[in-house]
């Protein structure tokens, strides 16, 4: 069993906000065969509790648009790990320090990665858009040297 097209659904957005507030090493779990409570885990880091603040606010908001509410929350007082319960989703944002103690991903190593791309960064771009970029550009330093002739 895989998680549900609603979970991946409501993780993907989760993953997603959690970067647009500049979280790092976002990833998501897909936990459905070994877990019966919920189907994936996000899982995100902050260098500062400020910044876990942020990430949660942002998961929250984005989801809340969505029309998913968590059930229950975790951690906020500390700011050093807060997990975020959408029943089907469970968002953990720790802060740097914690996420290499834990190593949540090393837990849950056996259970299946579902793939998240940050959608705000440009992607980088093929040498053959590079190659394509540099002509275009040659060719306008070429035509603005003849017209100064």
């Amino acid at each position: 069993m895989t998680a549900s097209d609603e979970a991946r659904e409501t993780a993907l957005i989760a993953a997603q906000a959690a970067a647009d507030k500049l979280a790092t090493d976002v990833s998501i779990v897909d936990v459905s065969d070994r877990l019966a409570i919920t189907d994936a885990f996000v899982l995100t880091s902050a260098p500062n509790e400020r910044q876990v603040q942020s990430i949660v606010d942002g998961v929250e908001e984005r989801l809340r648009e969505h029309g998913v509410k968590p059930v229950r929350r975790e951690g906020v007082a500390e700011g050093r790990w807060v997990l975020l319960d959408f029943v089907d989703v469970v968002v953990h944002v720790q802060h740097a320090e914690e996420r290499a103690y834990y190593a949540l991903e090393r837990l849950w190593k056996d259970c299946p990665v579902i793939p998240f791309t940050d959608g705000a960064v440009p992607a980088a771009p093929t040498p053959a858009e590079e190659d394509a970029a540099g002509d275009e550009g040659g060719r306008a330093e070429d035509a603005a040297g003849e017209s100064g002739r």
